[in-house]
């Protein structure tokens, strides 16, 4: 991994240890349980402190879209700003984070509905070789525009990279209208707010 960026995250790893807390919570704990639960509950809590700033550090909704110009996995320069006149789904992402791999299933449930009204898909890895990267996505075929892209830390900078998978969905003016920090998102939340930008299918832009 790049140095610098040991302190993302995984999203779900996060809601494990809040769910933990919880069950932990309502358990009643004697002798050496107590003493080894103490021990993991002080580890958990650091993590929790280390995560609480994340939705500190979004991107402000209603703030343009800091660009980026990165290689593609062809080795190709593409830039956020290529795309502007259609809807982005900005991925933040790494190919060990498990929930990064779930939200890519969730953004292909509405892939064609995204192909119909001409959005395109950024995925960014902020930590991965090109190796790691397209061993990770493999033979995956995406219905919409789909562009896999190497961060060379201008996005982890950019964006303050803290929890992972995170998802920006930015509009044709380049601006940003969402930004999950942390946040579970679904095709079905993904589809209502692509349909609410672009309710009617916008002109093509670069592919």
């Amino acid at each position: 991994m790049k140095s610098g960026k040991t302190s993302i995250i995984n999203v779900g790893i996060a809601q494990y240890g809040s769910k933990w807390f919880r069950t932990i919570g309502s358990r009643r704990l004697t002798g050496g349980k107590m003493k080894t639960y103490k021990l993991i509950f002080i580890h958990l809590l650091f993590c929790a402190l280390c995560i609480a700033p994340a939705a500190a550090l979004a991107i402000e909704i209603g703030t343009r879209a800091p660009d980026f110009t990165l290689k593609s996995l062809q080795g190709q320069e593409v830039s956020l700003a290529d795309f502007q006149g259609r809807v982005v789904l900005l991925k933040l992402a790494t190919t060990w984070c498990p929930t990064c791999k779930e939200l890519t299933a969730e953004i292909n449930k509405v892939g064609e509905f995204l192909e119909e009204k001409d959005a395109v898909v950024l995925e960014v890895f902020v930590q991965d070789s090109t190796a790691m990267i397209k061993k990770y996505l493999g033979d995956t075929e995406h219905p919409m525009t789909f562009h896999a892209l190497l961060d060379d830390g201008q996005a982890y900078k950019a964006y303050n990279v803290y929890l992972i998978p995170r998802l920006l969905l930015v509009d044709a003016d380049q601006i940003v209208r969402f930004d999950s920090a942390g946040r579970n998102v679904f095709a079905d939340d993904i589809k209502t707010m692509v349909e609410e930008l672009c309710p009617s299918s916008a002109v093509s832009g670069p592919s």
